[in-house]
């Protein structure tokens, strides 16, 4: 059912720095690795920024993560798909997608699971920073 791969990429509310309630479920099945990178745009959607998959001179920063158990993998993403929100009902189309992308800690690429956007970015505002956190932090400054 899955491919043999163990790694997962976040990019966004998953991330150690969001302290999202998801994130202790996700630091129960997945040993963080560290930062990585993986050719990809963001873009501010308003609720939060978004990712989709980019083959050009783009990079999206995030964290990669490694199974613990790797017979737990299936019930580990099925659970973040649930809270991705690809289980839909019938005739209804996921927000995102999982598919596998190289990304590159320290330059070394690893293959890992990442959730991309499954919708239209026409209109929306690209994040050239290819850095969430950044991004936010920008959002938030006083101006």
């Amino acid at each position: 059912m899955y491919p043999d791969c163990n790694r997962l990429f976040v990019y966004g509310s998953l991330r150690s720095g969001f302290r999202n309630p998801a994130y202790n479920y996700l630091t129960k099945y997945f040993d963080l690795q560290g930062e990585a990178v993986v050719q990809g745009k963001f873009y501010d959607q308003g609720e939060y920024p978004v990712a989709i998959p980019f083959d050009g001179p783009a990079y999206i920063s995030g964290e990669l993560y490694e199974v613990k158990n790797k017979e737990e993998l299936p019930w580990a993403l099925e659970q973040l798909d649930d809270y991705e929100g690809l289980n839909v009902t019938s005739g209804k189309n996921a927000r995102y997608r999982r598919e596998i992308v190289t990304a590159y800690k320290d330059a070394e690429p690893f293959e890992a699971w990442i959730y991309w956007f499954n919708e239209d970015v026409t209109g929306l505002k690209e994040i050239t920073t290819g850095d969430i956190m950044q991004y936010l932090q920008q959002q938030n400054k006083p101006g």
